[in-house]
């Protein structure tokens, strides 16, 4: 058969076009293995915090400034902001060594309502994409103010979904599973977390931290609604543990800043020994006043 010109171009062309497919798919390859090296050998793990509605990435700059002075650590503090757009900001810099920085990340749709955390959710999902493709973290811990809270249980529940990188631990603060409704009325968001409640990762040690200046309420949100979170997460995730803290600073704005949710941050969020040894739930009551601090604790192994 004679090979025309036309036929042998095609030829030459084809080659040229599987070589080039050949070395992409090998560079891919390449810097797929590289990046999964890199991440395996990460010693990096992040605390990613969300705050709640109305709030903006500087919402928790005064807790992460206390805690460097309780610490002496140094943690970096960066803050992402995602647009409605899509675009996504970073201001502040993570230092060179540092193995447990400080993210936040905020939302320019940051209003109530649960249609809006469902898409702050998925805004926080683009959001961690990035980071921990930028940052190639194998493990991160979480905490959430308010609605941040209900977007990380919303995340959780609906995007994450990691191979390779694990939440440890979760703190959620001052969080309305249930909105302003009482227990008795529940929500169609807390029916939803409820129902989705399989989806979360198992391996977690959750702290459900509720504020109260008169055992009903922290100002804003009800006790009660803080409380729900019980019926999402106990059961569902390795521990889970309800901690409610009272007295004069236990108002609802002022938890992040609260000497004792300081406390409770680096003993369960921050790296270190000291985690719970319990395979039930736990329920911790701290009451804050002024130097005098009282707790109780009583064993819930409710499933």
């Amino acid at each position: 058969m004679k090979i025309t010109k036309n036929h042998r171009n095609l030829l030459i062309t084809l080659i040229i076009v599987i070589a080039i497919l050949t070395g992409l798919s090998f560079a891919w390859s390449c810097q797929n293995v590289h990046q999964l090296r890199n991440r395996q050998q990460s010693r990096m793990s992040p605390i990613i915090m969300i705050p709640g509605s109305s709030a903006t990435v500087n919402r928790f700059d005064s807790m992460v400034a206390k805690i460097n002075n309780m610490d002496h650590k140094r943690h970096s503090l960066l803050k992402v902001k995602v647009y409605n757009d899509g675009k996504i900001t970073y201001t502040g810099r993570v230092r060179r060594g540092d193995n447990e920085p400080f993210f936040v990340v905020g939302f320019q749709n940051n209003h109530d309502g649960y249609s809006n955390i469902k898409k702050q959710a998925k805004m926080f999902n683009k959001a961690f994409n990035q980071l921990k493709n930028r940052y190639d973290f194998n493990n991160f811990k979480g905490i959430g103010h308010s609605n941040g809270g209900l977007i990380y249980t919303y995340f959780l529940e609906h995007y994450f979904d990691e191979d390779q990188i694990t939440i440890k631990r979760l703190m959620t603060i001052g969080s309305p599973y249930n909105f302003s409704e009482p227990t008795s009325r529940r929500t169609e968001m807390l029916q939803d977390f409820i129902k989705y409640r399989k989806n979360l990762p198992d391996n977690i040690d959750m702290y459900s931290v509720a504020g109260s200046e008169n055992y009903v309420e922290d100002g804003i949100v009800p006790l009660s609604s803080v409380l729900a979170g019980k019926y999402v997460y106990q059961g569902a995730v390795k521990h889970y543990t309800q901690i409610t803290v009272t007295g004069k600073l236990a108002q609802h704005s002022s938890l992040p800043q609260n000497t004792e949710v300081l406390d409770l941050i680096q003993r369960y969020i921050l790296r270190n020994d000291r985690r719970p040894n319990n395979n039930g739930s736990q329920r911790r009551s701290i009451q804050n006043n002024n130097s005098d601090t009282d707790q109780d604790q009583d064993q819930d192994n409710d499933n």
